[in-house]
């Protein structure tokens, strides 16, 4: 899946991460990968292309793995975008 490298950083994500995707339209839920995309750009591509149409809503999932003492003051990063893929809003 190709994602805007600035959105990426915005979400701490890194190209090459794994991710799961969950489209909001046809709830198709499927893993795939991060590379480097244009500016305002979320692309599927490959065999994933076929899980998603054009304008549907995605939620990008990411994992992290942390020290059980800090799973109680752990918090997400979460970027919401509009229709646009522009930053709207981070969590």
């Amino acid at each position: 899946m190709s994602i805007d490298t600035e959105l990426c950083k915005a979400a701490g994500m890194h190209n090459y991460e794994k991710v799961d995707v969950l489209n909001v339209n046809n709830g198709a839920r499927f893993s795939t990968y991060i590379i480097p995309g244009k500016r305002g750009e979320i692309c599927l591509n490959g065999a994933a292309a076929r899980l998603a149409a054009k304008g549907d809503k995605v939620i990008i999932v990411t994992y992290t793995q942390i020290e059980e003492s800090q799973a109680d003051s752990w918090k997400p990063n979460i970027v919401l975008l509009d229709e646009n893929n522009e930053i709207k809003k981070k969590v």
